[in-house]
């Protein structure tokens, strides 16, 4: 039987903006905006993959140094100073963003404690480097709420897809779960109702989402689906509506 795979589209950044209500990332966003390119020609890097990878190391606290030190990014040829002008050039452009970075920062380190809209809360604290200096833990303030708030978006979408796919057909089987994607595996004669129905899963999370928590996701929640025998030969299906 057919596999069919569908990944949330651009989760991470999707999280990030919400949670910051970035104004420029909410409007790209819901343009279907291809920011990794535009990214690539603002900040002057060497590649589209290079600006994707730049982007998500960003929203989890990607500092200069660690860029310059980092040999996935060696073919950039930037060194930390010139990683600096990059980062702030991103910050200038995403101006909620590093508003938020800077508001959650400073909110754990006064309070030791961070929570997002769905209940979800942490607590930290300063722990000593090996050098013996106290030091808090500003990447991961800034990696947990994103990822937190990733979890449960995507608990949203498998809970509601699963309620649909058991009423429909008892062949239909969610096999697998990881991260930001959902596989199932299904008859060659509904794939098509399976494909239809993950789009109107995902189109209906942000719907869901104020229900459950009183707080409008006022974002697109897309995916991208993909159908094939075995994950070498997966397609892309490009005809599904995801808002």
């Amino acid at each position: 039987m057919p596999l069919i795979n569908v990944d949330a589209k651009h989760l991470d950044w999707t999280t990030a903006v919400f949670l910051s209500q970035d104004e420029v990332g909410i409007k790209e966003i819901k343009e279907g905006f291809d920011l990794h390119t535009d990214n690539q020609r603002v900040f002057g890097l060497p590649s589209r993959l290079i600006a994707k990878i730049f982007l998500f190391r960003i929203i989890f606290g990607g500092t200069a140094y660690s860029f310059a030190m980092d040999n996935d990014f060696k073919e950039v040829g930037f060194n930390a100073d010139k990683w600096q002008e990059v980062i702030d050039r991103f910050y200038r452009k995403y101006k909620g963003i590093c508003k938020w970075h800077e508001t959650i920062v400073r909110e754990a380190t006064k309070t030791g404690t961070l929570s997002i809209p769905t209940g979800r809360s942490w607590k930290f604290e300063a722990t000593r480097d090996k050098r013996g200096e106290l030091k808090f833990p500003v990447t991961t303030v800034k990696n947990y709420p994103v990822q937190g708030l990733e979890a449960d978006m995507m608990t949203i979408a498998r809970v509601s897809l699963f309620n649909r796919i058991k009423t429909k057909d008892e062949r239909i089987l969610m096999i697998s779960t990881v991260h930001d994607s959902i596989l199932l595996d299904a008859p060659e004669e509904l794939v098509e109702w399976c494909c239809e129905t993950i789009a109107s899963v995902f189109r209906d999370v942000p719907k869901n989402f104020k229900r459950l928590f009183g707080v409008e996701f006022n974002i697109p929640f897309r995916g991208e689906v993909q159908v094939g025998l075995n994950y070498k030969d997966m397609k892309t299906v490009d005809n599904l509506v995801w808002e």
